[in-house]
């Protein structure tokens, strides 16, 4: 019997196919993270984070986020709480505790969209770190009631292409562009 906090993130890698190179390295990466204890721990240098896109899929527009801390416009999401083992159910609720959105669903399914080992940079309270980043799809029916959780965390409902204009690390513009090959399928 596996540990609780690695089985679920060992069912969703175990049918999950990279698309790249680089995020065929970054699942490797996150399987053997998985050997290395609880990989939520925010005490290891690289640590399971879960985290999501929100659309609003009859205008096909996504919501972006400002992370001061990043300096840059990035999806939803973070760390998992003491008993959360599920990178969806940490997806869902940052999802509504950043946006304040109560109607979050997955979308068009619970299926894992990317895996990406991203960089964060360090705080006044913890050094710089990796995130192994599980990332899905979430959709709100009303995305006028988006609120920012703070002021300084901005909120933008943007088309594909306007949020391609705005981002800057790669693995997003991948994961917009995924994101985006979704909405006009459905």
């Amino acid at each position: 019997m596996r540990d609780a906090p690695v089985s679920p993130i060992v069912d969703l890698l175990a049918t999950y196919r990279p698309r790249t190179a680089d995020e065929a390295a970054d699942v490797e990466r996150t399987r053997t993270l998985l050997d290395t204890g609880d990989p939520w721990s925010r005490d290891l240098p690289l640590h399971v984070t879960g985290s999501a896109l929100v659309v609003h899929p009859p205008t096909g527009r996504i919501l972006l986020r400002w992370h001061a801390r990043q300096g840059a416009w990035l999806q939803v999401g973070g760390h998992g709480d003491p008993g959360e083992h599920h990178p969806l159910d940490v997806a869902l609720r940052e999802g509504g505790e950043e946006t304040n959105l109560d109607d979050l669903v997955c979308w068009p399914n619970g299926s894992l969209r990317q895996v990406v080992v991203v960089r964060v940079n360090a705080s006044p309270t913890e050094p710089a770190h990796e995130h192994a980043d599980l990332r899905f799809v979430l959709a709100t029916g009303t995305p006028e009631t988006a609120r920012p959780e703070n002021p300084t965390a901005e909120l933008r409902w943007l088309t594909v292409p306007e949020a391609l204009d705005l981002i800057t690390e790669a693995n997003l513009r991948d994961f917009v562009t995924r994101v985006g090959e979704l909405l006009d399928q459905n």
